[in-house]
């Protein structure tokens, strides 16, 4: 009986809580604000004629040296249609949590909507980051928030920002969501000076999932504490909400991002050959801006994506090349062929061909099989244990070690054909890294082959994740895509045989590979990938003995 009455009075406190002291908020809010609202408001707006804006648009701001300091939110500013910043928050429960957090967070979205704003913003944040650690934060941070980030950046704002970089103003970020989410963008990709936003409280390296003793960040307070009571920021920028305009007119000069501009559109959208910084890796398995609608549709798709992806491997595995080839593409796998004419085939018989492949999955070698219908070898610098038995062609491991590795290939390039993969770890990007040329020194049957994948849900790749699902979430996709094109082979002259150098050999396919997809050919190698996604060189300890290199 004591419980019940515990449980109903728990219940009495979370429903004044969540409703009751919410509405009283929000009322307070219209009690103080309501002039200030009703001003702005759509619907109580004066004739175009009579209007007078508050501030004027972000496209008449002048900048000059003698400015010192421009401030700015990153939320409906810097970014297109973020008035929710929920499918950021998705991000880091998914990438950073797990799919169930992920889950429980899309079932608060109904929750969030009755909220007031400073209510659901600590709902989010406690759904997200209670027992999440820091440095799996810092990770997604890193290598998973900037893709989406930049996909979603507002074009004519960020110049504005770059401009004021380039004239030395002080940039710097005001905004209410969690620093730790924004922070690392702000400053390696939009070289702000500073970022500014609610702390979240920490302990023993996780996440408490509550906000510090300071609460929800203030931007107009914020800004005040940071200048002082006697200098102002010189430019603020902001959208026509409340607390942006509360932000900007403790600025001597305020501008607005209407909500024209704050949509997406051909002149905001930000073009990939404008980034601040080139995109060539990322990590996560989300390949879609996680909104509550489509979130909702991969949760509904996910049951069925299992099974479709079981389906597709066993049609993989078990039928022969031409049969898998045909009821894959009944099962929605879509595979694009050209240049395959067999032009390449060895007569003589005395050593096999080698495929040169650009490599974009795990399954890159199987697809190529699948394509020419003859098994093929492939060798691989990691594989999981679950890849190999699943696995429908051979495949070896190789070392790294020079001349180990070169011995094995020349060997099963005596038994038959062979694949490699010279990247030596895969790209989702359109960008080629740069090719071991080890490959070159062994035969002169060389035909490279250019391929490149599409998916619409899931990545099939990782470098922090189970590297062992890699195919499994690849072929959960609705309909993904491979395209393969097999280039003619190389006539000899081209070759090691010819008198060229293993170097000159390899830069000369990665080159024409590169051309065949419209890629941009890189310097970068595997070991940048993983400092930068990762944080290591790609290499991990088993079982406190021996070194497994990862690819």
């Amino acid at each position: 009986m004591d419980f019940l009455m515990f449980f109903l009075k728990l219940a009495e406190w979370l429903v004044y809580q969540l409703l009751a002291n919410s509405c009283y908020r929000a009322a307070m809010k219209v009690k103080n604000h309501g002039f200030f609202l009703l001003r702005n408001h759509p619907s109580h707006k004066s004739p175009p004629h009579d209007q007078l804006p508050l501030f004027p648009t972000f496209t008449k701001c002048s900048l000059n040296k003698d400015q010192e300091t421009l401030v700015c939110d990153i939320q409906n500013t810097l970014l297109l249609n973020s008035t929710s910043f929920f499918p950021y928050f998705m991000l880091v429960a998914f990438e950073g949590g797990s799919i169930l957090r992920a889950f429980l967070l899309l079932l608060s979205y109904p929750l969030l909507l009755v909220l007031d704003h400073e209510l659901g913003l600590k709902l989010m944040i406690f759904i997200t980051f209670c027992g999440l650690k820091i440095k799996d934060m810092k990770n997604v941070g890193r290598a998973v928030m900037p893709k989406f980030y930049l996909e979603n950046l507002n074009l004519q704002v960020y110049e504005l920002l770059a401009s004021a970089t380039s004239y030395g103003i002080k940039v710097l970020i005001f905004t209410r969501v969690p620093r730790v989410m924004v922070e690392g963008f702000c400053k390696e990709y939009l070289n702000v000076d500073d970022v500014m936003g609610t702390e979240l409280h920490t302990f023993g390296g996780y996440f408490s999932g509550f906000v510090s003793s300071a609460g929800v960040l203030h931007k107009h307070k914020a800004v005040k504490e940071w200048f002082g009571n006697e200098k102002q920021p010189d430019v603020g920028i902001g959208s026509y909400g409340l607390h942006d305009q509360l932000l900007i007119s403790q600025c001597k000069e305020g501008y607005v991002v209407s909500k024209e501009d704050g949509k997406r559109s051909a002149r905001t959208i930000m073009p990939r050959e404008k980034y601040p910084k080139p995109l060539v890796f990322h990590d996560g398995r989300l390949a879609f801006f996680p909104t509550p609608l489509a979130t909702l549709c991969m949760f509904l798709w996910f049951p069925l994506g299992v099974l479709l992806a079981i389906i597709r491997l066993c049609v993989g595995i078990f039928l022969p090349y031409p049969m898998s080839r045909i009821l894959g593409g009944l099962t929605g796998v879509n595979i694009t062929i050209e240049g395959c004419d067999y032009s390449w085939e060895n007569k003589n018989k005395q050593t096999g061909v080698l495929f040169v492949c650009t490599h974009r999955t795990l399954l890159d070698p199987v697809f190529l099989t699948m394509t020419i219908g003859k098994p093929l070898t492939a060798v691989t610098y990691s594989l999981s244990k679950m890849s190999e038995m699943i696995s429908p062609i051979k495949t070896v491991r190789l070392t790294r070690d020079r001349k180990q590795d070169g011995e094995t290939m020349h060997e099963l390039l005596s038994e038959g054909d062979l694949v490699v993969c010279p990247e030596g770890t895969t790209c989702r990007e359109p960008y080629l890294l740069r090719f071991s040329s080890l490959f070159a020194e062994l035969t002169d049957e060389i035909v490279p082959v250019a391929m490149n994948t599409h998916v619409t849900m899931f990545y099939g790749t990782t470098a922090s994740g189970l590297k062992c699902l890699d195919p499994i979430y690849f072929l959960m996709n609705p309909r993904p895509s491979y395209h393969v094109k097999v280039l003619g082979k190389l006539t000899k002259e081209l070759t090691c045989a010819g008198g060229k150098s293993s170097h000159d050999v390899a830069n000369y396919i990665q080159k024409k590979l590169g051309d065949a997809l419209g890629f941009e050919c890189t310097n970068l190698t595997r070991k940048d990938k993983y400092l930068m996604l990762a944080g290591n060189q790609g290499i991990v300890e088993e079982h406190g003995k021996s070194k497994k290199i990862i690819s």
